[in-house]
C-alpha cells in the first residue's frame, strides 16, 4: 500500500503549483501513517462467522485497513462495525460468531495463537449447567508484558465495558472515573482513535487536542496514537494552553492559587472588563461635507445600554458600537431625504468623532495588564470584588510587591488562567471538535473553565480519579467538576476493574480509601501475582540502592519512587553505586531501565516493578494530610508486576 502511495505520479492530475502542494503534501501524510513500526503487528485476532450469518466470512482485525493489490480487504480496522464483536462478543452473547481467535506477539514475531469457541458448549459440561467465561491467557500475557519505553497501545486487549466508552458517539461528553490500573488513559486515547476514523472529515476541520498533567506524561503516551496510524491529535498541558500571553516564571502559596482557582475569579473579573464601559454625557457632533449631524447622549446611552445587556463579548461589542452609531446618523441622513447606502454607513463609522467616541466610551482593554491590575491595587479589586470574595481572600491574591510592568511581573500557572479567562472575555476562544483532558481531578475550577473554552462547540472525553486528586484544589466531585467544564450533562462512566497492577499492590493501596476518598468504589484486579508486594525495613539510602539492584534481576522498566526531597541524596547513592539510572520523559531501554521519578510526577506512569522510599515522607511534603494521603496511593500504584516499600520512619498508621 505505502508502495502504490510513493509512485503516484501527480504531475498530470494536478492544474497549478496550489494544487500540486497541497497533494504532495497529503501524499506524504498517507505516507507516514503507513509506516512499518518493527513491533507492532498488523493483526492481532480473527473473526469467524457462524455460515448462517455473514455468510461464514472470515476477518482479520488489525491496528488500521490492510487491502490486497486488487482492493479487497486483508485486515479490518479495529475500529469499524464488523470488528466490535472481537471485543464484546461472549459465550453468554456470541453475536453470531463461531471463533474469536486471538494472535500472540514476541518482539514483532507471531509466537502463539488462542481459539475461543464462543458457541460451542464448554467440553465437560452437564446439559444445563452454565457456560463459563476463561480468561484468556493471550490477553493476560499480553496485559502483563514487561514495560519498556513508551507507552503503547491496548488495543488488543480492550474489554467490553472499555469498548463501550471507546466506541461513544462525538456529540456527547463522556467522564470517566477508573482506579488504577483500569486502564482510563488508554480507553481515552482509543476513544480518540475511533472518532477520527468515524468523523474523520469534521474533525479535519475542528482539530484534536489531547492535554495531560504534565510534559513527562505527554512524552509517554505521546506513540499511543502514531501507532494506530493517527498522526494529526495535537498534545498540551493546561499551562501550555493558557501561557500564550505571559511567560510564566513565578509560584503561589496554596492559600493564594486555591483563591486564584476559584471559579468566584470568573466574576471579579467579568466585573472588571466591564467596568472599563463609560455611560456617554455628551453629545455627539458627526461633520459630513457640509453638513452635520447630532446624536444626543440619551440616544448614545440606550445603544451603550443594549450592547452591555447582550452580554457579548467585550471585543465584539466595541467593533458594533461604531456601526450602531453610524446607524443612527444614517437615520437622520434618510428623515432629511438623502439616500445614504451601506458604503456611507461604513464611511461614518471610520470618522473622527465616532471613533474618539467609541475609545472613550468603550476603550480597548488588554487582559494581561487587566490581572496585572486586579493583582497590584487593592482599591480596584476590592471594587470588583465586593460580594464575591471576602477580606481574606482579596489580601491573599495580593502581590505584596506590585511589579512595574506586565513583562517584569512574575506570573504563575494560576495568573495565567486569570489572564486566558480575561481574554476569554474580550475575544471569543476558538473552539476544537473533540478535547481529551487527563488526570481532569487536579484541576482547579478556573483551569476547567479554560479546557472547557476550548471545546465550547465540540466535546471531550474526561479522565480522571478523584482519589488520585494531589492538588490542594482538587475536584471534589465530577458533577461539580463537569459544571465548570461547561459539560453538566455528561455522562459519567465507572471502571473498577483493574488489569495493570496486581491484586495483593491495589488492595494494599486501597486502604487508604476511606481516609482520603471515602464513598470511592475500590479497584478489583483481575490480576493475581503472589509475592508482588514486599515492605520492609530499611537503615539508610544503601538498602534503597540495593533493592534497585534487586528489581533490575527482572524483566522490564524498574521505577524508584521517592518524595521530591528525597531525590538528590537518592541521586547520589545511585551514582556512587554506578547504577545508572534515567529522568521522567526520558525513554527506557534495555540499557537504561531504571528511573527515578519525584512523587510529584509520578502520576499517569507506570513500572513493571517499583522501588518506594519512605511513604511517611511521601505524605508529609503535601500540605494537608488528605493531600499526603493521595499521593501516597498514586505511588504504592505504579506497579505493574511487583512493589518493594522501604521505610526506616513508621509507616503512615494509614497503611495499618
Amino acid at each position: 500500500m505505502r508502495d502504490d502511495v510513493q509512485a503516484l505520479d501527480i504531475r498530470d492530475v494536478t492544474a497549478n503549483w496550489v494544487n500540486a502542494a497541497v497533494l504532495e503534501a497529503q501524499i506524504e501524510e498517507r505516507i507516514k501513517a503507513l509506516a512499518d513500526l518493527a513491533h507492532t503487528p498488523l493483526f492481532f485476532g480473527r473473526l469467524d462467522y457462524l455460515h448462517s450469518t455473514q455468510e461464514g466470512q472470515r476477518f482479520y482485525i488489525g491496528r488500521r485497513h490492510v487491502h490486497d493489490a486488487g482492493g479487497d480487504p486483508m485486515v479490518i480496522d479495529w475500529r469499524a462495525p464488523v470488528s466490535q464483536p472481537f471485543y464484546r462478543a461472549s459465550r453468554k452473547d456470541p453475536q453470531d460468531v463461531a471463533l474469536r481467535r486471538r494472535f500472540g506477539y514476541t518482539g514483532g514475531d507471531l509466537t502463539a495463537y488462542e481459539d475461543e469457541h464462543l458457541t460451542d458448549p464448554s467440553p465437560g459440561l452437564r446439559h444445563g449447567e452454565p457456560q463459563v467465561e476463561r480468561t484468556s491467557r493471550l490477553l493476560q500475557a499480553e496485559i502483563e508484558r514487561p514495560r519498556v519505553g513508551p507507552m503503547r497501545d491496548i488495543v488488543a486487549t480492550i474489554q467490553p465495558e472499555q469498548d463501550e466508552i471507546v466506541r461513544s458517539g462525538l456529540s456527547g461528553t463522556v467522564c470517566v472515573q477508573g482506579g488504577p490500573g483500569t486502564g482510563k488513559t488508554a480507553v481515552g486515547l482509543h476513544r480518540v482513535a475511533y472518532l477520527l476514523y468515524a468523523h474523520r472529515e469534521r474533525l479535519a476541520r475542528t482539530g484534536t487536542l489531547v492535554i495531560g498533567p504534565n510534559r513527562s506524561f505527554l512524552h509517554y503516551i505521546e506513540q499511543v496514537l502514531p501507532a494506530l496510524g493517527e498522526l494529526e491529535v495535537q498534545q498540551a498541558t493546561v499551562d501550555d494552553l493558557v501561557a500564550t500571553r505571559v511567560d510564566v516564571r513565578g509560584e503561589d502559596a496554596a492559600e493564594t492559587a486555591i483563591v486564584k482557582g476559584d471559579a468566584r475569579m470568573a466574576e471579579v473579573l467579568r466585573r472588571a472588563v466591564r467596568s472599563h464601559v463609560t455611560m456617554p454625557t455628551e453629545a455627539l457632533m458627526v461633520v459630513r461635507g457640509s453638513r452635520r449631524w447630532r446624536v444626543p447622549a440619551y440616544e448614545l446611552e440606550e445603544i451603550v445600554q443594549e450592547l452591555l445587556d447582550r452580554d457579548i463579548r467585550y471585543g465584539a461589542a466595541r467593533d458594533a458600537l461604531p456601526q450602531r452609531i453610524a446607524h443612527a446618523v444614517l437615520v437622520r441622513m434618510e428623515q432629511a431625504g438623502e439616500a445614504p447606502d451601506d458604503r456611507v454607513q461604513d464611511a461614518v463609522a471610520r470618522n473622527a468623532a465616532v471613533k474618539a467616541a467609541v475609545k472613550a466610551i468603550w476603550p480597548a482593554v488588554d487582559p494581561a495588564k487587566l490581572v496585572l491590575r486586579l493583582l497590584s491595587d487593592a482599591d480596584f479589586l476590592a471594587a470588583h470584588a465586593d460580594g464575591v470574595l471576602g477580606a481574606d481572600e482579596q489580601k491573599a491574591v495580593l502581590w505584596t510587591k506590585p511589579p512595574r510592568s506586565v513583562r517584569t511581573a512574575k506570573w504563575s500557572p494560576a495568573d495565567a488562567v486569570l489572564i486566558d479567562e480575561a481574554s476569554d472575555l474580550v475575544e471569543r476562544t476558538h473552539s476544537l471538535g473533540h478535547v481529551v483532558l487527563d488526570e481532569a481531578q487536579d484541576l482547579s475550577p478556573m483551569q476547567y473553565r479554560a479546557v472547557g473554552r476550548r471545546c465550547t462547540t465540540g466535546s471531550a472525553t474526561v479522565l480522571g480519579d478523584l482519589a488520585q486528586g494531589t492538588t490542594p484544589w482538587a475536584t471534589g466531585s465530577w458533577a461539580e467538576a463537569l459544571a465548570h467544564l461547561g459539560k453538566p450533562d455528561a455522562a459519567v462512566e465507572e471502571l473498577t476493574a483493574g488489569f495493570r497492577v496486581p491484586r495483593e499492590v491495589i488492595a494494599y493501596a486501597s486502604r487508604l480509601l476511606p481516609h482520603m476518598s471515602p464513598g470511592l468504589a475500590e479497584v478489583r484486579s483481575v490480576r493475581e501475582s503472589p509475592g508482588s508486594l514486599e515492605i520492609r525495613p530499611a537503615s539508610g539510602d544503601g538498602d534503597v540502592v540495593a533493592a534497585c539492584g534487586e528489581s533490575l534481576r527482572h524483566e522490564g522498566s524498574i521505577g524508584l519512587i521517592a518524595a521530591d526531597a528525597r531525590v538528590p541524596a537518592l541521586a547520589e547513592a545511585l551514582d556512587a553505586a554506578g547504577l545508572r539510572y534515567l529522568s521522567p520523559g526520558e525513554e527506557t531501554t534495555p540499557e537504561a531501565r531504571l528511573t527515578l521519578v519525584p512523587a510529584s510526577l509520578a502520576k499517569g506512569l507506570e513500572y513493571d516493578y517499583v522501588v518506594l522510599d519512605e511513604p511517611a515522607a511521601v505524605v508529609d511534603a503535601e500540605p494537608d494530610e488528605r493531600t499526603g494521603l493521595r499521593r501516597l496511593y498514586v505511588a504504592l500504584t505504579r506497579a505493574v508486576s511487583g512493589l518493594t516499600v522501604l521505610h526506616a520512619a513508621p509507616l503512615p498508621t494509614q497503611l495499618a
